[in-house]
């Protein structure tokens, strides 16, 4: 029972940071947007979240296996207020260079914050899982992943709702108080010794020795760059200014998408289990679903150059993306847990999400450079691109621990 307990409060510790990181990101995004920041700068905004990202994932893996996932997770709240804090005190009259500069000091923070969080939460499932229970921990991945993107796509809609119902420093200061509820209540009820390795973790494994986790964490970061090269600048600036969509609009449409990407993770076991026989997804599941990927951005390319209305196309080719997107992850998140030994398990999450978050900052980058000097297209070409380099790596990958999916069973992704 105390397992089960444990993961009830990784599990709520999470979902309440998970609401606030994707409320900040549209609420950044879009009051930034209307005060006329050009698509490179809004990039930059995102820089250190996510290249601080890519530093803690890292580290963080080494810090987790040496102190406990207790310390690394109450530390990712506590930075995230005072992220939160310091966002609230930008100073309006300061000049553009000056804000830009203290947003990203701001979201460096978060996003050290974000990345202690999420690996803290993924790898507290592997280690209260018992050894040897495949499919429960195939199982209590989704439980944590799937809700965990469906409240991130909550976190959207929060975002924009916020920013046009409180304003901008406001919204900050409500979402500071409840993380710091969280963080106290996670204090006094974890205990202390989760996620500890058995040996002394050294510094020098913090770099996987595994073959598997090296070319899945390689076809991870272009995965989700595919991903980040439009999701991040290029369609939210895109319907905004080209079909005026307001904040509700922009933020809705982004949590619809996260939303549906969480819901389609919760079916996956049923669609994976038609192409494998009822067992778990291996790396060929990987290589297929990241082709479709690109298929499906080359036919949004196509379809504009056609004439079709870009913003209806959008809708319905980004739903179709989410979906494949959704599964490819899903299968993502299962296989780094599969190829990982259980007290090593922080070192190889770690270094798994250091790639996801390298991804990102390349998209993130790739989208406000791209859109603002080749439109949307080129951000969707890129965005084929990578999905493509995704799907060449995963070829590479070799065959996980092989059950059975049993009925009901959840795939979670990131």
């Amino acid at each position: 029972m105390s397992g089960i307990r444990n993961y009830v409060l990784v599990t709520a510790a999470y979902w309440a940071f998970t609401l606030t990181d994707g409320a900040l990101r549209m609420l950044v995004l879009l009051h930034f947007h209307k005060l006329g920041y050009t698509p490179v700068e809004l990039a930059f905004l995102f820089v250190f979240y996510e290249f601080f990202g890519v530093v803690t994932n890292l580290v963080g893996g080494f810090i987790a296996a040496r102190l406990g996932l207790r310390a690394t997770l109450l530390g990712g709240l506590a930075l995230q207020v005072f992220a939160l804090l310091m966002l609230a005190l930008l100073d309006p009259g300061w000049s553009r260079a000056a804000s830009v500069a203290y947003v990203m000091g701001a979201q460096a923070l978060s996003g050290i914050a974000k990345d202690l969080t999420k690996m803290s939460a993924k790898s507290a499932i592997k280690v209260l899982v018992p050894e040897g229970a495949d499919s429960s921990l195939f199982k209590w991945v989704s439980a944590l992943t799937g809700s965990k993107n469906a409240l991130k796509g909550v976190g959207f809609f929060l975002g924009g709702l916020l920013l046009g119902g409180l304003g901008f420093r406001s919204s900050l200061v409500a979402m500071a108080a409840g993380i710091s509820l969280t963080l106290a209540l996670s204090t006094v009820s974890l205990p202390r010794d989760i996620g500890k390795a058995k040996g002394k973790a050294k510094f020098s494994q913090m770099f996987s020795k595994n073959r598997a986790v090296n070319v899945l964490s390689a076809a991870r970061f272009f995965l989700f760059g595919a991903r980040d090269i439009w999701f991040v600048v290029g369609v939210p600036v895109f319907l905004s200014t080209q079909f005026a969509w307001g904040f509700r609009e922009v933020g809705g449409f982004l949590a619809a998408w996260v939303i549906g990407y969480g819901i389609i993770q919760s079916i996956t076991p049923v669609l994976i289990k038609r192409f494998t026989g009822g067992h778990a997804p291996q790396g060929r599941s990987a290589t297929v679903l990241a082709f479709l990927l690109a298929l499906v951005i080359v036919g949004v390319i196509v379809g504009v150059h056609q004439g079709a209305r870009a913003d209806v196309l959008l809708v319905i080719g980004l739903g179709i993306f989410g979906v494949v997107f959704a599964i490819n992850s899903a299968v993502h998140s299962y296989l780094i847990l599969a190829y990982s030994d259980g007290d090593k398990v922080t070192m190889n999450v770690g270094f798994y999400y250091m790639a996801n978050a390298g991804g990102r900052l390349a998209g993130t980058v790739l989208s406000g450079i791209l859109y603002q000097h080749t439109g949307l297209l080129g951000c969707l070409a890129a965005s084929a691109g990578f999905a493509v380099l995704a799907a060449l790596l995963a070829l590479m990958l070799p065959r996980a621990n092989d059950f059975v999916i049993p009925d009901g069973v959840d795939v979670g992704g990131d």
